[in-house]
C-alpha cells in the first residue's frame, strides 16, 4: 500500500483536528444521549429516549471510543460506557436483538473489552453473540437478518448488512476457543457470497430464503431503487464485510468477493465522487448517500491493507494503490462538500438517505459520521480496529 504524500498527511491531521475541535463541543451538548439523526435545527435526537433497541444506537460509542483514542479527553470514555450500559435494556428485550448485534456490542462492549479486559463489557458481548448464532438457519446456512413485526414472516430473511457483524463471531471464538461461533460466521459468509454477489461484483440487498428447506424464494430491492438494482450502502458493507472476514479466516476466496465488489463500485462511482443511493438509479436522479460514501471509504481502505498483509510479494501493489486512492477521493470530496464543520449543527456529514424509495433522504444519520471519523483515523493509523 502506498504512502501518503506529505500535502495528503496534512490534510489527514487538519481534517482530524476540525473533527476534535468540533466533536468536544458536540458531545459536551449531548451527554448521556444516544444520538441517530438531527433536527430542523441540526441539534441531535435521543434514541436512548425514543428506542433503545434501534440497529444504530452502537454508533455513537465506537466514535467516543475513536475520539477518546484520538484525543485522550476522559469525557469521550466515560460517554461510551454509559451507552454501553444503556444498551444493557436492549440485551434484555428478545425483540430487540437480531442480526445487528454486532453493529451495536462491538463499538461498544467488544471495544471496551480489548482496551481494558473488563468482564462486563465480555459478558455483554458473549451474550449478543450467542444470541445472534442462534439465528443461524442449518438448513439455508444464513443467519436470520430481522424479527416478524408488522404482521410479515421474515424467518427466511438475510441481508448483506450481516457481513459487517460477522466480526462479534469471530471475536466470540476467539475468546472462548469454541469453534462453532467462527463456523456459522463462516458458512454465512458463503452463502452471501453465492445468494448475494452477482457475478459483476453488485450486490443485493435481500435474499428470502424458504425457512424450511433453505431453497432461495426471493430477492427483492430493499432499499435500494428496484429489484436487480444495486444499493449503494449495501455495496459498501459487501466491501468491508468480506475484507473483514478475510482478516479473521485468512480465507482468500472473502478477499477475492472483496475486491470483486470493490471494481465494480470503483466502475459506478461517479466523477464527482458523489455516491447515488443506488448506482442504477435513474440518470435523472440525483439522490446522493455520504453515508455509502464514507462506508465505502473506510472498506477500501480495509481492503487495501488486507491486500498488503496478503501480498508480499507485491502481486497486488497495484490494485491496493488504487483502493487507497479512490477512498481518499472520497473522504476528500465529504470534507469539501458534504460536512458541516461549524459547531452550530451537531452532525458532520449531510446528504446522507435511509434508502431510495422511502422519505429518509437529504439528513443526517450517525453512522456516516462514525465510519468518517474512523476511516480518517485509518489514514493516520490511528484508528481502533472495532470491527
Amino acid at each position: 500500500m502506498r504512502k501518503l504524500t506529505s500535502k495528503e498527511e496534512q490534510w489527514v491531521t487538519d481534517t482530524l483536528r476540525k473533527i476534535g475541535d468540533k466533536m468536544e463541543v458536540v458531545t459536551k451538548r449531548n451527554l448521556g444521549a444516544i444520538p441517530y439523526t438531527t433536527d430542523e435545527n441540526g441539534r441531535f435526537d435521543d434514541k436512548s429516549k425514543t428506542d433503545i433497541c434501534w440497529w444504530t444506537n452502537g454508533f455513537w460509542g465506537g466514535e467516543m471510543w475513536q475520539l477518546y483514542k484520538l484525543t485522550g479527553n476522559e469525557m469521550y470514555k466515560e460517554e461510551a460506557v454509559k451507552v454501553e450500559e444503556m444498551l444493557d435494556e436492549n440485551l434484555m428485550n428478545i425483540e430487540g436483538l437480531d442480526h445487528d448485534n454486532g453493529f451495536k456490542w462491538l463499538p461498544t462492549s467488544v471495544c471496551r473489552y480489548k482496551l481494558y479486559n473488563n468482564k462486563e463489557s465480555y459478558n455483554r458481548a458473549l451474550l449478543a453473540a450467542t444470541n445472534m448464532a442462534g439465528r443461524f438457519n442449518i438448513v439455508g446456512n444464513f443467519i436470520r437478518a430481522w424479527n416478524n413485526w408488522d404482521n410479515v414472516d421474515r424467518r427466511g430473511f438475510a441481508i448483506i448488512d450481516c457481513m459487517m457483524n460477522l466480526p462479534l463471531l469471530y471475536w466470540a471464538s476467539s475468546v472462548t476457543t469454541d469453534p462453532r461461533f467462527e463456523m456459522i460466521a463462516r458458512a454465512h459468509a458463503d452463502t452471501a457470497g453465492k445468494a448475494f454477489v452477482r457475478e459483476d461484483g453488485s450486490v443485493n440487498h435481500i435474499v428470502i430464503f424458504d425457512p424450511d428447506t433453505g431453497k432461495i424464494v426471493g430477492k427483492p430491492g430493499g432499499q435500494g431503487y428496484k429489484e436487480g438494482s444495486s444499493w449503494t450502502r449495501g455495496q459498501s458493507w459487501g466491501i468491508y464485510g468480506y475484507a473483514l472476514s478475510y482478516k479473521y479466516t485468512g480465507e482468500k476466496k472473502y478477499l477475492d468477493i472483496s475486491m470483486r465488489i470493490a471494481d465494480y463500485v470503483m466502475s459506478e462511482i461517479p466523477d464527482s465522487y458523489l455516491v447515488p443511493i443506488d448506482y442504477r438509479q435513474p440518470a435523472d436522479v440525483d439522490l446522493e448517500d455520504s453515508t455509502a460514501a464514507a462506508i465505502t471509504a473506510s472498506g477500501l481502505i480495509e481492503l487495501s491493507k488486507a491486500l498488503e498483509r496478503y501480498d508480499e510479494a507485491g502481486t497486488f501493489g497495484e490494485k491496493a494503490d488504487k483502493y487507497l486512492e479512490c477512498a481518499i477521493n472520497l473522504l476528500k470530496t465529504l470534507d469539501e462538500k458534504r460536512i458541516s464543520w461549524g459547531t452550530d449543527t451537531d452532525n458532520l456529514l449531510n446528504n446522507c438517505a435511509v434508502d431510495y424509495n422511502g422519505d429518509g433522504h437529504n439528513m443526517s444519520i450517525i453512522y456516516g459520521d462514525y465510519y468518517f471519523i474512523e476511516a480518517m483515523m485509518k489514514l493516520e493509523g490511528s484508528a481502533l480496529e472495532i470491527f
